[in-house]
């Protein structure tokens, strides 16, 4: 049933009951920003090994590659898992801990395609360029992600109440 439909017609909508669904929907939202990406990333994992010139890298590359692609796959099962769940739980009895649990795997989700990109930006340069420019460009990718995906949030809810 919809947070916004009270069980009791008589009964008024709640300010906290907006919120809700407020924050429901930019969940969703940012589900859906992020899925694109591990969608993208692991659709050019897919046809990488069928490339001819694929099986001429080292094996440390490939390994690079195996660990990208799980985590890709991985960040993809993770960020889709809400919508599959949510689909399959309807109607939701206890939307609270539902959003608990799908913040969780979109958090984990963001965090595997973080690392997914960081390894696939080491594998692509490190291709093109050599593993040192591969190694830091990767590096400073790592440093980009961390800032603004994970340290940036965190500071701007200590210091400024976000």
């Amino acid at each position: 049933m919809n947070s916004l439909v009270p069980s009791d017609p008589q009964e008024p909508l709640v300010a906290a009951d907006l919120k809700e669904d407020g924050d429901f929907s930019d969940m969703l939202s940012e589900q859906r920003i992020l899925l694109p990406g591990a969608q993208m990333l692991t659709a050019f994992l897919i046809i990488l090994p069928f490339n001819g010139g694929f099986r001429q890298i080292v094996q440390s590359e490939k390994m690079v590659f195996l660990a990208t692609f799980v985590l890709a796959l991985t960040s993809l099962v993770l960020l889709s898992a809400p919508a599959i769940q949510h689909r399959l739980m309807r109607p939701l009895n206890d939307r609270a801990r539902f959003k608990r649990v799908a913040t969780r795997q979109i958090v984990a989700g963001a965090f595997s395609l973080g690392v997914a990109l960081i390894l696939a930006t080491n594998l692509v340069i490190s291709e093109v360029f050599g593993s040192v420019v591969g190694l830091v460009t990767a590096s400073g990718i790592a440093t980009f992600i961390l800032s603004i995906w994970w340290l940036l949030p965190a500071y701007l809810k200590r210091m400024h109440g976000y």
